[in-house]
C-alpha cells in the first residue's frame, strides 16, 4: 500500500475545505455582525500494515464567536453588543440569533432587522415602537424608551458555550441550545448608534491562503513522486520481454 499517496490525498481533501472556508469569510468581510467559519482538523490511524499511519481527517468547521469591531453610526436605531451575548429575532422554526444590530422601523412601527424580520424582547416577543414620538433611546440594558414612555426592552441572550451554532442567512445562527435571558449588564451591554462588522481578519484569512496554496503545493508534489516509485518498482520487478 503506498501510504504517502493517501497521506497525501487526505491532506489535500482537508486543504481544499480549509480553502473553501477562507473564501467565503472573505467575501463576507463586509458583512455586518458575521462570524468567521473555522475548521477543526483530527488525526486519523490505521493499522493497515506493520506500521500506524495517520491520516488527515476532512475537517470540521465551527462558527467563531469572536466579536468584531464597532462601528460608530450615530444612527439611533443602530446598536451594538459590548460582550459576548446576542440579539434575537423571529426566525421560521424559533429565535435566530445575531450580532448585526442594524434595524430599522418597518410603517407599522415594528422594530425589524435588515431583512425585515421582528427583533425579539427578552421574553421572545416582537418590539413594536410609536412612529409620531420620535427617535428611540437604547440604554445599556436594552430598555427602549420615547419621550418619557418605555416602550419595550430589547432582548439581549447568552449563548451556552458547549451550543452547535448553525447558519442563517447572512449573519443569523441557530443554536442547538436556547439563549438564556442576560442577568448581568456589567459584563454585556448596549451601545446605541455603533454597529459590529464582521470578524473576518482579511490579512489573516490571506497569509492563511497563501499558506494553504504552498501546502497543496507539497502535498502534489508528494503524490508525484509516490507515483513515480510506483511505476519505477513495477519496471523494475515487472516481467521482462
Amino acid at each position: 500500500m503506498q501510504s504517502a499517496l493517501y497521506v497525501s490525498l487526505s491532506a489535500q481533501v482537508a486543504m481544499e475545505k480549509r480553502l473553501a472556508t477562507i473564501a467565503h469569510n472573505v467575501a463576507n468581510i463586509a458583512t455586518g455582525g458575521f462570524r468567521a467559519d473555522e475548521v477543526k482538523f483530527e488525526e486519523l490511524l490505521t493499522r493497515a500494515g506493520k506500521d500506524p499511519v495517520s491520516f488527515s481527517s476532512s475537517g470540521q468547521n465551527y462558527i467563531s464567536r469572536q466579536a468584531g469591531p464597532l462601528n460608530k453610526t450615530d444612527n439611533p436605531l443602530d446598536v451594538a453588543i459590548q460582550g459576548g451575548a446576542w440579539f434575537a429575532y423571529r426566525g421560521p422554526s424559533g429565535p435566530v440569533y445575531t450580532r448585526d444590530g442594524r434595524f430599522n422601523m418597518n410603517e407599522n412601527g415594528d422594530l425589524v432587522t435588515v431583512d425585515g424580520s421582528n427583533v425579539l424582547d427578552s421574553g421572545g416577543a416582537p418590539i413594536t415602537l410609536d412612529p409620531t414620538l420620535g427617535p428611540p433611546v437604547i440604554g445599556r440594558d436594552g430598555t427602549i424608551t420615547q419621550g418619557d414612555n418605555q416602550v419595550g426592552i430589547l432582548g439581549l441572550f447568552n449563548l451556552d458555550s458547549r451550543s452547535k451554532l448553525s447558519r442563517f442567512g447572512n449573519s443569523g445562527v441557530v443554536s442547538s441550545i436556547p439563549g438564556e435571558v442576560v442577568q448581568d449588564f456589567m459584563s454585556n451591554g448596549i451601545q446605541q448608534g455603533y454597529s459590529e462588522g464582521s470578524n473576518v481578519n482579511p490579512v489573516l484569512e490571506m497569509t492563511k491562503m497563501i499558506a494553504l496554496q504552498r501546502n497543496f503545493e507539497s502535498a502534489a508534489s508528494t503524490i508525484q513522486e509516490s507515483e513515480s516509485t510506483l511505476m519505477d518498482a513495477i519496471r523494475t520487478l515487472g516481467p521482462s520481454s
